[in-house]
């Protein structure tokens, strides 16, 4: 069997990823679609996503992410365990997440976001690409109830910063703490943060709550 390289990064700008996403049937994607909701953005491999899923079954989980190998190989985890509250998509969020958030029946029951370990983007001419632009700020703040949380990590200071920097233009969003948390406020760990860790790494780690 060929072996398929996944790129590492890929360029959320580009032709092939401005196209809008199908929209799901809640209904068929979650058992029960009226449970809180908390969306991983840039779900990666889903391996947070899935822990999350089986450690708090009340809550549903959609994991976003714009690599659509990684989110195949993701969306076949899940069926295997044959989680009812976990569900998969391709997409560029920047692009699809208003319609996505719009098309529940009635107000989606989005509660919490997390954006963790996202493409990082040195150079300054490509920071446009970052994921965390201030029109998904503004969608996070449109759907977001009172209380609803954004939480970000980077093991990057300069982009966590750069994630902080953005959520404070929004006045919908308040800091928890002006300083970096000492622990994640997350059962679970992505990928990056466990190898992070494990290499004795700091992880920057904020949360912001909807106002």
């Amino acid at each position: 069997m060929a072996v398929v390289r996944v790129r590492q990064h890929v360029n959320p700008l580009s032709e092939k990823y401005q196209a809008p996403v199908a929209l799901p049937d809640w209904s068929e994607a979650f058992a029960n679609p009226h449970q809180p909701l908390h969306i991983d953005i840039g779900c990666g491999k889903g391996i947070f996503a899935l822990q999350m899923a089986q450690l708090t079954p009340d809550w549903n989980f959609l994991g976003l992410e714009i690599r659509k190998p990684v989110v195949e190989a993701a969306q076949r985890r899940q069926q295997e365990i044959g989680l009812s509250n976990l569900h998969f998509m391709f997409c560029n969020v920047n692009i699809s997440l208003p319609a996505l958030l719009e098309s529940w029946d009635d107000q989606p029951p989005l509660r919490q976001v997390s954006i963790q370990f996202p493409d990082p983007w040195f150079k300054k001419r490509h920071q446009k690409r970052r994921v965390l632009q201030p029109e998904l700020v503004d969608t996070l703040a449109r759907f977001l109830p009172t209380g609803g949380r954004v939480v970000v990590q980077s093991d990057v200071e300069a982009v966590a910063i750069d994630m902080c920097d953005r959520l404070t233009e929004n006045s919908h969003f308040l800091r928890s703490s002006p300083d970096w948390l000492p622990t994640s406020p997350f059962p679970a760990q992505t990928d990056r943060e466990r190898v992070t860790l494990e290499q004795g790494l700091p992880v920057y780690r904020a949360i912001f709550t909807r106002s």
